[in-house]
């Protein structure tokens, strides 16, 4: 692999921008039937919580125009079969592993950063912050800039300095930047956008809705545009600030979009479900789509779509015309 496609994303040097995004590559054991793991910019694990869940009754699952529509339920085995059986299996297959982690309260998300602070093979963690505050009716830590920031300095405060740590955001909120700030300003390294888009559908064949648990999270090349405005925005407000793109990555080009918003690294999830070889095979076409524009480097691709008309990275230079042959 060439260093055409190194990133960095804060402290965190990887050999390229491609990742999973959390949830849709399993513990890692489905998708290397199908190829090298360690190929890989990094490993998102599915989110970690506290405790093992199984996660919501079926139907869970339904395809939607242009997209899919899940609710899970945050299925996974908890912490201690995590530390115990899957991060070990990870490091063995040589895997840069950004461990996810999700949780019910502000203690909790605390308590999981520091289950991982003397635990090595932990490149990163990303905080899954689109869960249920049982302390706060219910409602989402992602859509209050307080409570978002309350989960991220507790997981700071907790993990081991030096731990890079990602604060993934949701989409469907009011204004993305305050809470993208607020998540800085608590001791975020870098945000993850973005996390699906709460959603639902009606089944005309029973007249119900689709999903067990009625509205669920969108995902897949609908929320593409969304997921680019969202990254374009908090790079134009944050932009020293590291982002992971996510949302609807199918294809090379797809990445590049991303990164020219702003994005430094992106996350393949819903390609994967119909396409196990979707994130290699989008590495591959990310960089044939650098090489087509005469960009040396992917870091001077990151954010050019905010640069003024007629900008030329410093990588890149006007072909020179051919000279006439004597």
């Amino acid at each position: 692999m060439s260093d055409r496609v190194r990133t960095t994303l804060g402290p965190l040097e990887l050999p390229n921008p491609v990742m999973t995004a959390a949830g849709c590559g399993g513990t890692g054991r489905e998708l290397a039937q199908f190829f090298d793991l360690s190929r890989l910019g990094a490993f998102v694990t599915t989110s970690v919580m506290p405790q093992a869940r199984a996660g919501r009754p079926t139907p869970r699952v339904t395809e939607t125009p242009s997209g899919l529509l899940t609710a899970m339920g945050l299925p996974g085995p908890g912490v201690e079969t995590f530390l115990e059986q899957e991060l070990p299996w990870l490091i063995e297959q040589d895997v840069r592993t950004i461990v996810s982690v999700a949780g019910n309260s502000v203690g909790e998300y605390g308590d999981l950063a520091r289950r991982l602070r003397h635990v090595p093979g932990v490149a990163a963690i990303e905080v899954n912050i689109s869960c249920p505050n049982v302390e706060d009716r219910g409602r989402m830590f992602a859509w209050h800039p307080s409570a978002a920031a309350s989960v991220v300095r507790a997981v700071r405060q907790q993990a081991a300095p030096g731990t890079p740590v990602f604060a993934k955001l949701a989409p469907d909120v009011t204004d993305i930047v305050t809470i993208a700030l607020a998540c800085v300003d608590a001791g975020a390294d870098g945000l993850t956008l973005i996390n699906t888009m709460e959603a639902m559908a009606i089944d005309q064949r029973t007249l119900r809705p689709a999903l067990t648990g009625v509205s669920g999270g969108l995902s897949g090349p609908a929320v593409r545009p969304i997921a680019v405005r969202c990254v374009y925005q908090v790079h134009a407000a944050l932009p020293g600030t590291p982002v992971i793109g996510v949302g609807g990555i199918a294809t090379g080009l797809d990445a590049l979009e991303f990164i020219l918003a702003g994005a430094s690294a992106v996350a393949v999830g819903t390609a994967a479900f119909h396409d196990p070889t979707a994130a290699p095979r989008v590495l591959r076409e990310l960089e044939e789509a650098l090489v087509a524009r005469r960009i040396g480097r992917l870091p001077d691709a990151v954010g050019l779509a905010h640069k003024p008309a007629g900008y030329v990275p410093p990588q890149v230079r006007p072909e020179e015309p051919e000279k006439e042959k004597l």
